[in-house]
This record gives C-alpha cells, structure tokens and sequence, in this order.
C-alpha cells in the first residue's frame, strides 16, 4: 500500500501545533496566492492539526462543486457560522438543505424577480437624491444600506431602511467574528464571555429582533405576499408538517438577509472604486447608460446595458465578494495522485482563480475586453465563479446579477465618484471581500454631453 507521505501534494513546511496559522491569519489572500504560485494546482497546508488542500484548476474546482458533491460537506468557516445563521441555506446539508433550495427557489424564479426590477431602481434613486456633491461619504455602508433595502422589500416586504444603521453595525461585528474560526481554541473562546464574544451575541440578538419581528408580523396577517417570507410559510403547511418553526424561518430569512445583501453591496463598492480609477471605462459607460433617457432604468433595458455587465463582471473578478470556499471530505478522496483523507478540507479560492494569469493574462489589470463573447468562450467554467457552482450555486445569482445592473446605471445616470485622497484601500478578507475600513468618496454631479 502506498504510503501516506506519497499521498500528499507539496507545501510550505508548518512548524508543530500551529502549522500555517500566523502566515495564514496575517495575510490569507497572500498566503493562498504564493501557496498556489509556488507549488501549483494542488497545495497542502496545515491549520493546526487540520489538513488543508488548495485546489486551484478549474478541473479539480468542476469536479468538487458537481461531479463529487456528494463526498463533501461544508468546512470549518461555515460549521462557524451556524452561530449566526443556524441551519440555513448557506449551512445546512443533505436532504434538508435540497429541501429547503426546493422550497425557496420559486422567489428566485425568472419571472419572480423580474417584477423585483422597478423596485431595485427606485430604492438608487432614493440613494442617489441623498447624495450632496462634494460632501465626502463611506460607499460601502451607502452600499450596505441601499441593498438591505432591497432585500427587505422584495424578499420579505418589509421596510428595513430605518433600522438600517443598526442592523448593519450588527452585521459587520457578527461578519467579523467569523474571521475567529481559525484561532487555536476557537469554539473554546467562543463560549468564553470576553468582550468579542459579548459584542457577537448583541449584534446576533438585535438581528434576531429584526427577523423574528417580520415573521410575527406575517404570522399574525396571515397574507400571502408573493415574496419569500410568504413562500416559506405555506410550503411547508402544503406538505402538511404542521408549518415550519420560526426558528427554522428565522435560519433561512437570516441567511437570504445576509447573503442577499452584503455580497451585493461588496461588488458594487469595488465596481465604483474600479470606475472612480478608469475614466475611460466610466466613459464607455455613461455612454450606454445614457442612451436610455433619463428615466429610471427597468429590467427590459439590461439587454441594452452588456457594457454595464461586463463591468461588473470584471469588478467581481478583481474583487469576488464571496472569495473563499471550504469543504470537508466525508471519504478519502483522490485528486490527481494524491488523496484528501476524510475529515480533510479542500479550499478553492475565487481570488486565486480569478488573478490566474492561465486564464487571464495580465490579471491585475481591470480590462472589461475579456468579457467579449469570444474571450470568454476560450475559458475553462470555473476559471471564473464568483457564485460558485453545481447543486449549491448561490440561489439569489439571477437576483444579484440584476440589482447590480439597475442600481449602477441609476447611480450613474446623475453621478460619478472619486476616492478622497489620501485613504489607503486595504482588502479584509472576512466571510466576504471587504475594503477595510470602508471607502471614502466624494460625488460628482454629472452633466451630460
């Protein structure tokens, strides 16, 4: 028999106990970008005692996210943040979780969220009239307000706009707390009442107030809204179970809450910051967005906004929001000729795919070109996966996709945006790609030519 030594790909040598922990928490997109740099498509590493895999081919990626799904649940990171969103979408696993997709996919639905349109563009122009020229403001919690509007009125018809300081305060301290899982002792420190834990359990409590206050309202209605929030509640009286807990709609309510608006809100604060750094892409696309007139755009114009969408496209390969995805093996699993035993994790990062110069040549430089159709013909499938892929593909992409869309052009109809200099842009790679310390602006009232 083999022996395990010849099983395991190449890697950085870890020191015992720790292994790769402090190179890895300092900096984890250089760390993973030299581990793949330095030792190819396969790479191994160590967090402590466990053992880690780098996978970063398009093949190897294909084959984990479809092919072999089924050997893998999802890793540390995700397990952590059950603390936050329970047994959600984002979590759960086997016939639950594809129970609950099947439950929540029709609010996803084509037709469905086309009728979501004429909302995402009056909620940026209710953003965009609040914006003085000159006065400087912090896009990303512009950002974060704006899509957590969104996502409150056409995912569960409620107007999250008000609390909207409060609940994303809370999100950003429950977001970083995440980043803990990685400590020595994590689940430990957890329990422990210091003051990083007290702050978590706030934030979670005052989310809580906020989900638990829409399903009682809704309970208590008895309406059949349309939205998600509504979906949720009859299905599960349909199949005669008796309705689902709300401890079961506050899961998956929270994980949509969350998942539907701070990855939006990321891609569009690293879209303005890219446009703010390219005037001749920002030309480009004024250009097609005035085209449309000056009323708000609607969903029968994305067909006339590709440049808007390349745009996007190329911000969320530079910057992918989601950035790094975990699973755990159930079984041994052969990659290449090495094996990944059971209980390892397999890692495939979207930014280490994404700046592959094999697949996009020069990779730091923001170039909307390589989203012609026949550039992108030419690229492996998950060269590029900002949402991920196979059975677990994010839900809300066809979603996500279209507020990016309408909410750039409404923007961009009257302003564009310049940094307020002398403010460094530091990435924080927490549970999504965040700039550090948000991203201080100033905008320009535009006047067409």
């Amino acid at each position: 028999m083999t022996q395990k030594s010849n099983l395991t790909p190449p890697g950085p040598p870890g020191k015992p106990l720790v292994g790769h922990l402090f190179p890895f928490r300092r900096d984890p997109i250089d760390f993973l970008m030299r581990l793949a740099r330095e030792y190819g498509d396969i790479a191994y590493f160590k967090l402590g005692s466990q053992e880690i895999f780098l996978l970063s081919h398009p093949d190897l990626i294909k084959n984990v996210l479809t092919v072999d799904h089924r050997n893998f649940i999802k890793g540390r990171g995700l397990q952590w943040a059950k603390r936050l969103l329970g047994e959600g979408l984002l979590t759960s696993e086997g016939e639950f979780h594809r129970r609950q997709r099947r439950i929540a996919q029709p609010a996803f639905h084509r037709q469905r969220i086309a009728s979501y349109g004429t909302l995402m563009s009056e909620y940026a122009a209710r953003t965009r009239d609040l914006w003085q020229e000159g006065k400087p403001f912090d896009l990303l919690q512009e950002m974060m307000r704006l899509t957590m509007a969104v996502a409150g009125k056409t995912l569960f018809d409620t107007d999250a706009e008000s609390e909207a300081k409060e609940i994303s305060e809370a999100l950003s301290i429950s977001v970083e707390f995440f980043n803990r899982f990685t400590l020595p002792f994590a689940d430990l420190l957890a329990e422990l009442p210091v003051p990083s834990t007290l702050r978590f359990r706030k934030a979670k409590r005052r989310l809580d107030e906020t989900i638990y206050r829409m399903i009682a309202e809704r309970r208590a209605s008895g309406e059949d809204r349309g939205d998600l929030l509504s979906m949720l509640l009859l299905a599960q009286d349909e199949e005669g179970t008796g309705g689902m807990t709300d401890q079961q709609l506050r899961d998956e309510a929270m994980t949509i809450f969350l998942a539907g608006h701070e990855t939006t809100a990321n891609a569009l604060t690293w879209t303005w910051y890219l446009l703010s750094q390219h005037p001749e892409v920002e030309a480009r696309l004024h250009a097609e967005i005035d085209a449309l007139g000056e009323r708000l755009p609607t969903i029968d114009d994305l067909p006339k906004l590709s440049y808007t969408e390349k745009v996007l496209a190329e911000s969320m390969r530079l910057y992918p929001p989601a950035w790094l995805v975990g699973y755990r093996a159930i079984r041994d699993y052969p990659v290449d000729r090495y094996v990944v035993p059971a209980g390892g994790i397999v890692l495939m990062s979207q930014y280490v795919m994404h700046h592959d110069p094999r697949y996009f040549p020069d990779p730091f430089r923001f170039d909307t070109e390589r989203w012609r159709p026949e550039a992108k013909a030419v690229r492996p499938k998950f060269s590029y996966f900002p949402f991920g892929g196979g059975p677990r593909v994010c839900i809300g992409e066809s979603f996500a996709w279209m507020e990016g869309m309408l909410v750039i052009a409404t923007l961009a109809q009257r302003w564009r945006l310049r940094r307020v200099p002398g403010r460094p842009v530091v990435l924080q790679p927490l549970i999504t790609l965040r700039p550090k310390d948000g991203l201080q602006m100033i905008a320009e009232r535009r006047v067409r030519d």
